[in-house]
């Protein structure tokens, strides 16, 4: 699909081909040019149905087309992923499927670390399309408060249009919120979401740990927002070279992952992975080895054992903390 209609009510993309049509026009020549209708299908096929071609970090490096590819459909619980070994990319199966049906094999096309109608508005203001999978019709809130029960510790759902009203009891231990500790987890809410905004483009550990703390005692530990400011912690940490932190902010990480992600996604992978170089430079041995033989397992899955990430990166790795605990 050209998706010809949804661009010329694009005005940020029209804005864009507006620009690289002049462009074209100054290096190739009108005359060598589709026409202007033509030339924008190609440039709506180009950013509906392109790739961002990612390393092994999952970094995206640059944009590629895959004719092949394109066809697979968006499900933000997927049961495929796109992983890429220099610029040729591989789909690779994260869940059982009786048969190979490529009507049936979903892949993720944008971040799921997000709330449910953030990712709604990327997919339609990207790809001109919502989704109607489970979790993004699921009545199930990412926001979680912590219940006031120390000796239960589940979290109760809070739902974000029903902010003037109470939350409903703890499913599990049947305990209320009380008025004045929902306000307060409000207020820390609008306030982690507000430097959340502030840190869209670079995070500071700084603001993270401010947001940490008011969140302490009321955000349970999968809430969301929590898990992204943890995120934002852990590569922070790691930027600045403080290693016992980053340690701390990815191992609390880890449930949350586990959550939005599953638990066979190259993000977890490449998370366990993380997690045990930094535990291996601390020395800490054990707790390496244990991230990598986990990183191990999710790997071999999304990448597969051929893969330079699992090869080159993660094996080596392993056989330095197995020898080192060996030698302890």
């Amino acid at each position: 699909m050209s998706h010809y209609s949804d661009l010329k009510q694009d005005q940020k993309r029209m804005e864009h081909f507006t620009s690289l049509y002049g462009v074209l026009i100054d290096f190739i020549g009108e005359s060598n040019l589709p026409n202007s209708a033509e030339l924008m299908g190609i440039y709506g096929r180009m950013c509906v149905n392109g790739f961002n071609i990612l390393d092994p970090e999952m970094m995206s490096i640059g944009t590629g087309i895959y004719l092949g590819c394109s066809v697979i459909d968006h499900s933000c619980d997927p049961n495929a992923v796109a992983v890429f070994e220099g610029i040729i990319i591989h789909i690779r199966a994260v869940k059982d499927m009786p048969v190979l049906d490529w009507e049936k094999i979903f892949i993720s096309y944008i971040d799921l670390l997000n709330f449910p109608q953030d990712r709604q508005a990327e997919l339609q203001a990207m790809y001109y399309f919502l989704c109607d999978c489970n979790l993004c019709t699921s009545i199930q809130s990412p926001n979680m408060i912590l219940c006031p029960n120390q000796d239960c510790g589940q979290g109760i759902s809070v739902k974000q249009q029903d902010h003037e009203q109470l939350p409903q009891p703890c499913p599990s231990c049947g305990v209320y919120i009380k008025a004045d500790t929902y306000k307060k987890y409000l207020e820390v809410e609008e306030f982690t979401r507000h430097h959340l905004q502030v840190m869209k483009d670079i995070a500071y550990l700084d603001v993270c740990k401010v947001c940490l703390k008011k969140q302490q005692g009321l955000f349970h530990n999968l809430d969301l927002l929590h898990v992204k400011v943890l995120d934002l912690a852990f590569e922070s940490s790691i930027e600045m070279g403080q290693w016992e932190k980053a340690a701390e902010f990815g191992q609390e990480l880890v449930p949350g992952y586990q959550k939005y992600y599953k638990e066979c996604h190259p993000l977890l992978g490449i998370h366990y992975l993380k997690l045990g170089k930094i535990n291996l430079y601390l020395k800490k041995f054990g707790e390496a080895l244990d991230m990598l033989k986990s990183a191990e397992q999710v790997i071999r899955v999304t990448h597969g054992d051929r893969h330079t990430l699992y090869r080159d990166q993660l094996m080596p790795l392993l056989n330095e903390a197995q020898g080192e605990l060996g030698k302890t």
